[in-house]
């Protein structure tokens, strides 16, 4: 007989042991390990979402109502805390075109756009998103987006983007529009307005809008057709928006379009470190901005968590959700010193970042450092570049937020969905931003009390000499005469109680012969106070009208609860059955 002696093996540190310090700090996981293969990738990617970034950064603190070099300061330390804190490997933090929209919406009622209060309050609210996004991840609460569904939030994001398109028109035609949130005054302005179009300026803008969609477009079958590596395909598409910076500020440079055509240009862009910046501290303006504050924690922290998701499956990789807030939220503290104004993950960059060859942390840390040098280098030759291009880019990028597709097939499937996804997408564009999200949420939350309050009840029969139960309405079964089985398809909570009650009731008063209810648990996974109450006066009207009153298939943490509680020993453990067919059996309704 052979023996196999276990050689205990050496303890060491591990970092990706549970508890261990890769749990708070992932950048462990690869630093440890770093592979020397993985260094190209993580140097390509860095570079190429920096092409794409500067002039999305710029573009974004515009629409933010920011001076544009805010966009760029806010690409620095965020991106650097993220790629140390992370837990997607792919991910692109930094400014996007929604939070910037909410970010206007949340500091434009408070003060002045360009004035140095507005950009106080804007740092003051990345401090605000960074506190809840880091306390929500360090106490678990980030199943709290559950309550921003799919469909609200894809009426929110289609009818932002719509928002955010109207908000860009006067950069793109050139005309002087007052500032407005609400929608309709957007379009009001941009008709009576629309005379004073700069025809320079507009045709630099649709220009650019041209060149962006031919790159987002049309190149790609292009550099396929001339069998070029896919893995240069994705990347050199996304290098349309410094294509069109390049060509506007050199036609504004050469022609002296600034002068001579009234185009608006960027204008001086301060070059150096990012400074050292500082909140308000003020409670009032603490309590002024703690909606857009929440509305930029939940949305942004959605929009992140999603395409960080969906990139990390390709590789067969793992996000943890609540270190993605507290990374999210760390990152947000860093803007908040730093300059800059509220991030999150961005989903173009980010597949762009993960085509590129993106394997670790390191090319985020590569894009920030590579945004440092061009804030401390390069900041100069943007002074020429025309507003309307920076217009354009915003125009492209929130184009593809606008989701039909969605709504199709939210509408085809469930339309309870879908008027959650309508209301929130009407609420935006007819009442603003902020609330316009929360009357989705409402929305999504009233109607699923609704649906939930009427749960789908089947009568079940037995199928053949089998002991499957199935909807009398569906299969052919066998059913027993004195006897009726109903399974209930829903939790039992106080909204839908007395709707189980009064169909129970109305089932045994439409069968005089029936002596035996036998109520089926088995899609039953919560039984709260109200409706334990409810089953304790069902049972007696039950009793009083000469039936008993059984429960069949109740799962174990219900039973649990119930038996903690005395209900079963009031019942009666005799009226408890481990299946349907021991009830029926028990209650001589088989052959």
């Amino acid at each position: 007989m052979t023996t196999l002696n276990r050689v205990k093996k050496p303890a060491v540190w591990r970092s990706d042991a549970a508890g261990g310090p890769a749990r708070y700090f992932p950048f462990l996981k690869w630093l440890l390990h770093y592979q020397r293969q993985d260094l190209v990738g993580d140097l390509l990617a860095g570079l190429i979402v920096t092409i794409m970034l500067v002039p999305q950064a710029m573009a974004y603190a515009l629409l933010a109502g920011l001076p544009p070099e805010v966009g760029l300061y806010a690409s620095i330390v965020p991106l650097i805390i993220y790629g140390l804190l992370g837990t997607s490997r792919t991910l692109a933090v930094g400014p996007v075109a929604i939070v910037s929209l909410l970010v206007a919406t949340g500091v434009a009622p408070l003060a002045e756009q360009g004035s140095a209060l507005y950009i106080q309050l804007a740092l003051t609210l990345a401090l605000l998103v960074g506190l809840i996004q880091f306390l929500m991840g360090v106490v678990k609460l980030g199943f709290l987006v559950n309550f921003l569904s799919h469909p609200v939030l894809a009426g929110f994001t289609s009818a932002a983007a719509i928002v955010i398109g109207f908000s860009q028109l006067k950069h793109l035609l050139g005309i002087s529009m007052p500032r407005s949130e609400n929608f309709i005054e957007q379009v009001l302005a941009a008709v009576e307005h629309a005379p004073e179009t700069n025809g320079i300026t507009m045709a630099i803008g649709l220009a650019s809008i041209a060149i962006l969609f031919y790159f987002k477009n049309g190149l790609g079958r292009l550099l396929r057709r001339a069998r070029l590596a896919e893995s240069l395909v994705v990347p050199l598409t996304k290098t349309g928006p410094l294509v069109v910076v390049l060509l506007g500020t050199l036609a504004v440079l050469l022609l002296g379009l600034d002068k001579t055509a009234g185009v608006k240009i960027v204008g001086d862009v301060p070059a150096g470190l990012p400074p050292l910046s500082l909140p308000s501290i003020s409670p009032g303006i603490w309590l002024a901005l703690l909606p857009a504050a929440l509305t930029i924690s939940f949305v942004g922290f959605m929009e992140s968590i999603s395409v960080a998701k969906s990139l990390a499956s390709k590789r067969r990789q793992k996000i943890e959700s609540n270190q993605e807030l507290i990374a999210l939220g760390v990152a947000n503290l860093g803007a908040t010193f730093t300059g800059g104004y509220p991030v999150t993950g961005g989903f173009s960059r980010s597949v762009v970042n993960f085509a590129a060859g993106a394997n670790t942390g390191l090319a985020s840390i590569i894009t920030a450092l590579l945004i440092l040098l061009t804030v401390i280098f390069l900041t100069p030759l943007f002074f020429f570049l025309p507003q309307t291009v920076l217009a354009a880019i915003i125009l492209v990028a929130v184009a593809g937020l606008i989701d039909v597709k969605t709504f199709k097939h939210v509408w085809k499937y469930n339309k309870a969905d879908a008027v959650s996804l309508l209301a929130t997408f009407g609420a935006v564009l007819l009442v603003g931003v902020e609330t316009g999200i929360l009357v989705g949420v409402a929305a999504a939350i009233l109607l699923f009390i609704w649906r939930t309050s009427r749960p789908h009840m089947a009568v079940v029969g037995r199928i053949g000499q089998t002991e499957t139960y199935r909807n009398v309405l569906r299969h052919p079964v066998q059913t027993c005469p004195h006897a009726i089985a109903v399974r209930v398809d829903q939790s039992l909570y106080f909204a839908n109680t007395k709707y189980l009650e009064d169909s129970i009731l109305q089932m045994v008063a439409d069968r005089p012969e029936v002596k035996h209810v036998v109520l089926i648990g088995i899609a039953v996974n919560f039984i709260d106070a109200s409706a334990l109450e409810t089953l304790e006066s069902l049972i007696h009207e039950l009793r009083d009208a000469g039936v008993d009153f059984y429960l069949a298939d109740i799962k174990g943490p219900v039973m649990d609860r119930l038996k903690t509680i005395g209900f079963v020993e009031a019942v009666g453990t005799d009226h408890f059955f481990l299946s349907t067919h021991e009830a029926m059996v028990a209650l001589n309704c088989t052959n």
